[in-house]
């Protein structure tokens, strides 16, 4: 019974964070919600318990009731207060949503859909865009709840938001997204003095940032030497010019690094409560990973713990927020400058915003099935993703239409994973081939690495082989499902898998010839993790890719000003985060926290810059 509650929760933890930094499954309007139905508890009413009936004077039989359902991370539960007529009140009572998403916010579900409801007198009102499981969950205890009272949740009107915005604003600085980068790069104009606009597509900010494990790398940090880490910029610097394969620039990545512990600092200045420092893997030292507080692990959700207090220090310097608005076209002068932004709402509302400067961080495209068709060799679908339904390169395209570079990376944070059991996200090491049954990697090495390996191999699928001894106990939940396939020869294994049996049956002699000599010699993992695939029945745990940081996007200078097509500054456009990762990865995801740290980093640049613009 331990191991199955063991896997299963491994297999939970996979679902949420299929990505190497645990990126929290995302909540948006194109997510189905849960199906499961909502359970209730006996009404607490301020009348003598009784069946509700419609033949009641009122609408309602007074009281308060209590409605439960399922929600993004467990049960949620709300009351419910009539009178005769109405709905008096919805509060949400007990919850274990996301913070940054599900709560935390004046603009988030728990805090905002009580009021809703309450002041429609209806369960049919519109979700907030980016936290729709959320919402759906709360409208459902509360449809449960207006049964119970004899209503009809069915026969309610359906009320629609409208966003009402002027059609033209002005602003010193316009910051579109609300990430990790849009925040800071908000903050630090503000905190200069410009009169700052940020518009976000959704309802709530946070982005991809706040699905996320809440990740910050940094080196040289008090973190470090708390847990008797010596570190430096300069190794961490080293440490990821060794996946640059050309592609790094080392200008951009020297100012990260050698102010990446000044950068955790200014985060725990807003808000950031910082837990401790870890590996991710093993095999990384020194740690340099820093966990926001509740994180840690191939855990996800705890990005809010940056994002929240980013967000409410961009309230306090007068940041102006412009939601449920996306930006479509950048303004230009005659002599090419960038003056302003075209947005739309949700609603189909057109808005004209004039500044000095423009900062983008959109963040990237893993939710665009033409941008991401590029990948299709390795990566058939680009639905396995964890980042926001509207990171679909908007940014990109919006910059590339008035003359800057777009990159077009062929690298991306990738995992290969089983949804099942989760073989693929924690340490397993055993015998991992490609979908033609060959051994590509090393598999005691960061997930990153193992998908990176795949993926140049072309291979859509990866398969974990394992026999009844493999010691990891993910593995051995995984060879107990029906879906795991299972054969008594390696042979038959292979015909099962559509593959040649030759080839596999190969693959795994040499592996085994590799174990009895104690040493590998195709690929060098450590003789301790070399488990012989040995056994009376073999199994093939299928290994699904998923993504979600993209790599490559607009180029930027080390001042984050957006460069054209002759690596010139574009001037009064600048950019940070994922929609400007051009010279900052390789064709891998190097480490845990890289893409926040340096989205921060640059996007503190970007504000400081742009405030600075006449």
């Amino acid at each position: 019974m331990k191991k199955k509650h063991l896997a299963i929760l491994l297999a939970a933890s996979m679902v949420t964070s299929m990505t190497a930094c645990g990126q929290k499954a995302e909540e948006t309007a194109t997510t189905a919600a849960p199906s499961t139905e909502a359970a209730t508890e006996a009404p607490t009413t301020e009348t003598p318990a009784e069946t509700p009936s419609q033949e009641n004077e009122g609408t309602y039989t007074a009281g308060t009731y209590t409605g439960t359902t399922t929600g993004m991370n467990g049960e949620l539960a709300v009351e419910v207060t009539f009178d005769e007529d109405s709905i008096t009140d919805v509060a949400v009572k007990d919850h274990v949503e996301t913070y940054g998403i599900g709560y935390g916010m004046a603009t988030t579900p728990v805090e905002v859909m009580p009021g809703k409801i309450v002041e429609a007198q209806s369960v049919n009102v519109d979700s907030i865009t980016g936290a729709t499981i959320t919402c759906m969950a709360i409208k459902r205890a509360v449809s449960d709840c207006v049964q119970q009272a004899g209503g009809d949740p069915k026969a309610m009107a359906e009320v629609h938001d409208s966003f009402d915005y002027e059609e033209n604003m002005e602003a010193d600085v316009v910051v579109v997204g609300g990430g990790a980068a849009g925040l800071s790069a908000a903050i630090t104009a503000a905190e200069a003095g410009a009169d700052v606009l940020l518009i976000e597509k959704q309802g709530i900010t946070g982005g991809s940032t706040t699905r996320s494990g809440g990740k910050v790398l940094a080196a040289g940090t008090p973190w470090q030497t708390k847990q008797e880490f010596e570190d430096s910029s300069q190794e961490m610097y080293d440490y990821l010019m060794s996946f640059s394969k050309g592609l790094i620039d080392e200008e951009l990545l020297r100012d990260f690094c050698d102010n990446s512990a000044d950068n955790l600092a200014w985060l725990e200045e807003v808000g950031m409560k910082v837990k401790d420092v870890e590996p991710i893997h093993s095999s990384l030292t020194p740690w340099r990973v820093h966990n926001s507080e509740g994180g840690g692990g191939q855990t996800s959700g705890h990005g809010g713990q940056i994002t929240v207090p980013l967000t409410e220090r961009a309230e306090e310097l007068g940041v102006r927020f412009v939601y449920n608005t996306s930006g479509k076209e950048l303004i230009t002068s005659e002599d090419g400058s960038v003056t302003g932004v075209k947005a739309e709402t949700a609603d189909g509302k057109q808005l004209t915003v004039n500044g000095k400067a423009v900062i983008l961080a959109t963040g990237g495209y893993a939710s665009s099935e033409e941008l991401m068709s590029r990948y299709q060799e390795f990566l058939p679908s680009n639905k396995n993703t964890t980042v926001p339904a509207g990171n679909i390169g908007e940014g990109l395209l919006m910059a590339e239409a008035i003359g800057a570079k777009n990159f077009e990376s062929d690298g991306l944070q990738l995992v290969y994973v089983s949804y099942t059991c989760g073989v693929g996200i924690n340490e397993e090491s055993g015998l991992i081939v490609s979908a033609a049954g060959e051994r590509v990697v090393n598999e005691w090495t960061y997930q990153s690495h193992v998908a990176e390996a795949l993926a140049q191999a072309k291979s859509p699928m990866g398969y974990y082989i394992a026999t009844d001894n493999d010691p990891n106990p993910t593995v051995q939940y995984g060879i107990t499902l029906d879906s795991t396939v299972k054969a008594a020869t390696v042979e038959e294994l292979a015909q099962q898998l559509s593959m040649d049996p030759a080839v596999l049956k190969a693959t795994v002699d040499r592996y085994n010839e590799l174990c009895a000599k104690g040493e590998d010699e195709d690929f060098g993992k450590p003789a301790e993790y070399m488990i012989p695939v040995e056994g009376d029945s073999y199994y093939a745990i299928a290994m699904n890719p998923g993504s979600s940081v993209t790599f490559g996007g607009l180029g930027i200078n080390e001042n984050s000003q957006v460069l054209d097509t002759q690596d010139q500054p574009i001037k009064g456009l600048y950019a940070a985060g994922e929609v400007a990762f051009t010279g900052l990865f390789g064709t891998e995801y190097p480490c845990c926290g890289m893409a926040i740290g340096s989205a921060v980093y640059f996007g503190r640049i970007a504000g400081t810059n742009a405030a600075a613009e006449e």
